[in-house]
């Protein structure tokens, strides 16, 4: 079996790793790009752990590693560089990788620790680190787009337990655009396909002519978002999905627009 062979089946849920890390899809895939370079020159480490997928995170990991975030003259790998890896001055500290590594990719702890070079113990220590940075964020209005009742539900219960207030849950295309005439959300959570057959990304490109705010997309087709080939998502939320997923993206999104309006300020 060839290296693409056994990694492509992963490749999809790297890229939502490493651009959930990045805070966007070209600085995230221009991470897992130079992990496949180096994968192709040197298929070795796909052998050395207890799976493909948990030896292609763990590559992808040294490769985050390399890039060193305060040097004026990072050794990056390829043609990255702080021009074209706009994250790269908001690298996510280790907890958070722990954190999205256990409640967003599904690894267990051991794996995880495999993963990030440190202890099964370490994993659970870092994830708890990353649970009390994320309830330092500020409360924020949210607006759902989601046209399947039971999940809108869900995802009202899980945002209100973060601390956040749902300001509209918008079935259609139309509500949506209706929804913020009156106010303007902090975060969207938006589905892909809505009850008239209208499209939550046509919705979500509409609004954000109006304003500027982070998107989670719902699917349950990821890999159709995950291509690299074209514009997509940096933050996507899987069907089905648990709270923990969840509020990883959640926390992600958020934090990076914060540390962009501390950037801009």
């Amino acid at each position: 079996m060839t290296t693409a062979q056994t990694i492509a089946a992963f490749v999809p849920y790297l890229r939502r790793y490493a651009r959930a890390l990045c805070g966007t899809q070209t600085a995230g895939d221009a991470y897992v790009a130079a992990t496949l370079e180096a994968l192709v020159a040197d298929p070795s480490p796909l052998r050395a752990g207890p799976s493909p997928k948990v030896a292609l995170y763990k590559a992808f990991t040294g490769v985050w590693n390399t890039i060193a975030a305060n040097s004026d003259e990072p050794q990056a790998p390829g043609s990255m560089t702080k021009a074209n890896i706009p994250a790269l001055e908001i690298m996510t500290p280790l907890p958070r990788q722990a954190f999205l590594l256990t409640a967003m990719e599904g690894f267990s702890a051991a794996d995880a620790g495999e993963i990030l070079g440190v202890s099964k113990d370490d994993v659970e220590a870092l994830v708890a680190e990353a649970g009390r940075e994320m309830g330092t964020h500020i409360a924020t209005d949210v607006l759902i787009i989601e046209d399947e009742p039971m999940i809108a539900i869900d995802l009202e219960s899980v945002v209100e337990g973060l601390g956040h207030r749902v300001t509209t849950v918008a079935r259609t295309h139309n509500e949506a655009l209706d929804a913020v005439k009156g106010a303007t959300p902090g975060l969207i959570l938006a589905d892909i396909q809505l009850a008239d057959g209208s499209s939550g990304l046509d919705a979500v490109n509409d609004l954000l002519q109006q304003f500027n705010v982070p998107v989670i997309f719902i699917t349950a087709y990821p890999e159709r978002l995950l291509t690299g080939e074209r514009p997509e998502p940096a933050f996507l939320l899987t069907k089905p999905y648990n709270p923990a997923m969840l509020s990883a993206v959640i926390s992600q999104a958020l934090f990076f627009e914060r540390r962009a309006g501390k950037q801009a300020a």
